[in-house]
């Protein structure tokens, strides 16, 4: 064992003792029961999803049983740092709704900091405390000396490590590792397993139940090498240190540390720690096929959570997705009800969730589908200003329109229309209800008008033109299912839509012009006559609405077409009908 004075010359004069970080981050006031976990990301790359679902599950299970949910940012690797990627953490946490309570850049909170490069002296002292203890020593073995061990280790089939007779520093003499630091020579600081020749252990993995496994024999490194200016810890020393002194009582991370799991329950027990519980989250896989695989950064474009909010899931869909992920059960419910439930680790399952996009775009579907215009129009306006500026600068300036257009799809006492999964595609199920974002219409030779003559498509345009101008332009004296939906909205936004318009006054005169015209042209009164003698007619009525339709909307599907007109005006319907008959 080095001698004290040796010891406590490899570190600064005025290191304080682990009992005064013991003092300094007390145990936490909380109700029994209650759960303490962190979010741990390393900044060295964007948000993975899986990373937002150990977050989503580890937050679920804290504020469930009245604890707190802790982001700490694991920075301790500077060779891999991604400038900004600490700062990206905080924002898109809070972007879907998952803010921690305590932790992240800004540190809010009293057992901060929260990033690992600012908390040096802490891991400092409780390495110290090992070498003092006999249970870490030294190393001052180069890269080509590891590198050659490696090599015979490959070569004889031997794991690969720093153990046996392939760790020469573990047995070195007191006087010669003094003499060897003294001289300035550079060294790591390596933990002294307890174990010559390890066998198994066994301990409790809250999602797998009793795990057993090879117990760690490898001396890992808990400081890295003294010639850096400011040596840090390794990632498996600093979280043991921090997760004991932030007091967290459930570590909820990813599968891929089970296997790390050994050699960290020995570093608690070598610093005199209770270790907290830990549950391993299988990782997320993707359908290739008739096989599954997992998430990739570098395949899969889902991977990155800026994916989602570029796209524009709601956060609260996406929140609830995750959840559904984590236990199957929330999957089928109502949005609110999901995330009022709590996330359970005995639902969880050992193998990877898939990650199924059309079942996220269902559910963001139906919450979407149960907003309120204005609920709607307020999350679309703030996701556009981010992600779409045109879009979000036309929301601003004309938000009774935007409102129109949002009601016409939720037409009073009938199913709101479920056509918008993404804040991404009401550019395109809805833009055209703005002249900014509408354009022309398609020609008259489009193939959107189902093929008809494009003769056939002026002439139909031209006429319901003229026919809207001369006798549909009734006062909006009759209310119409969308007036009440828009009135329920904000009656700013109904007059701001009215003022200036024309259109039928009801909608059976609106449908009624159509059939008329139809008519005229050889066109079945209604489908069902159609059917019965389609050698009669020249198609379906619809047809005729079909030209009105793409003329009006660019789209052969739409809201009602009687509320779209009432929402553009009788300007910008006569603009676009006369338009497309040239």
């Amino acid at each position: 064992m080095l001698d004290l004075s040796v010891i406590n010359a490899m570190f600064p004069p005025d290191l304080p003792e682990p009992a005064d970080w013991e003092r300094r981050f007390r145990p936490r006031t909380l109700p029994e029961g209650a759960e303490v976990t962190r979010f741990a990301p390393s900044p060295t790359g964007h948000l993975h999803i899986g990373g937002l679902y150990t977050a989503a599950v580890a937050r679920a299970l804290a504020h469930q049983s009245g604890g707190v949910h802790v982001l700490r940012v694991e920075d301790t690797d500077r060779s891999r740092q991604v400038a900004g990627a600490a700062e990206e953490f905080s924002r898109l946490l809070a972007a879907f709704g998952l803010a921690p309570d305590e932790g992240g850049v800004t540190g809010a909170g009293e057992w901060g900091p929260y990033l690992q490069s600012e908390r040096r002296d802490v891991y400092l002292s409780h390495v110290r405390e090992l070498l003092r203890r006999d249970r870490a020593y030294p190393c001052f073995c180069d890269k080509d000396r590891l590198a050659r061990s490696a090599e015979e280790q490959r070569a004889g089939r031997s794991p690969i490590g720093y153990y046996g007779r392939w760790a020469p520093c573990r047995t070195l003499a007191p006087e010669e590792a003094a003499r060897r630091t003294a001289a300035g020579e550079p060294y790591v600081v390596r933990f002294r397993c307890p174990y010559e020749f390890p066998g198994r252990v066994r301990f409790t993995d809250r999602i797998r139940a009793a795990v057993t496994m090879q117990d760690n024999g490898n001396d890992v490194v808990l400081l890295k090498s003294s010639q850096e200016e400011l040596p840090l810890p390794t990632y498996h020393f600093a979280h043991v240190v921090d997760d004991h002194l932030m007091r967290v009582s459930l570590v909820v991370r990813g599968e891929e540390w089970l296997s790390s799991t050994p050699v960290h329950l020995q570093l608690h027990a070598a610093l005199g720690f209770d270790p907290p519980a830990y549950a391993h989250l299988a990782p997320l896989m993707k359908a290739e096929g008739p096989s599954r695989r997992k998430l990739s950064k570098r395949k899969d474009p889902e991977a990155s959570v800026d994916y989602y909010l570029a796209a524009g899931y709601p956060p609260a869909a996406v929140q609830h997705y995750l959840r559904g992920l984590a236990n199957i059960r929330l999957m089928d419910v109502p949005t609110a009800e999901a995330l009022a439930a709590p996330v359970r680790l005995d639902g969880m399952r050992p193998s990877g969730p898939l990650l199924d996009l059309p079942k996220l775009h269902s559910l963001s579907r139906e919450f979407i589908a149960s907003l309120t215009p204005d609920e709607l129009y307020g999350q679309l306006l703030a996701w556009a200003e981010e992600y779409d500026p045109e879009l979000g600068s036309v929301l601003a300036r004309q938000r009774g329109l935007a409102l129109a257009a949002v009601a016409a799809g939720r037409p009073e006492g009938a199913p709101a229309r479920k056509d918008l999964d993404r804040w991404s595609c009401f550019r395109d199920r809805y833009g055209f209800f703005f002249a900014e974002l509408f354009g022309p219409p398609p020609a008259a030779d489009d193939d959107r008008y189902g093929g008809l003559d494009p003769d056939l498509v002026r002439r139909i345009a031209g006429e319901f033109a003229a026919t809207f101008a001369d006798k549909l332009t009734a006062d909006y004296a009759a209310e119409s299912p969308i007036d009440s939906a828009i009135e329920s909205v904000a009656d700013s936004a109904v007059d701001s839509v009215r003022e200036g318009s024309g259109a039928a006054a009801t909608p059976e005169e609106w449908y009624g012009a159509l059939r008329a015209l139809a008519g005229r042209h050889g066109y079945a009164p209604d489908t069902a006559s159609w059917r019965r003698d389609p050698e009669r007619w020249a198609g379906p009525p619809r047809e005729v609405a079909n030209v009105v339709r793409v003329a009006l909307t660019g789209a052969t599907r739409s809201p009602d077409l009687f509320a779209v007109a009432r929402a553009l005006g009788r300007d910008e319907v006569l603009r676009r009908l006369t338009a497309v008959a040239g």
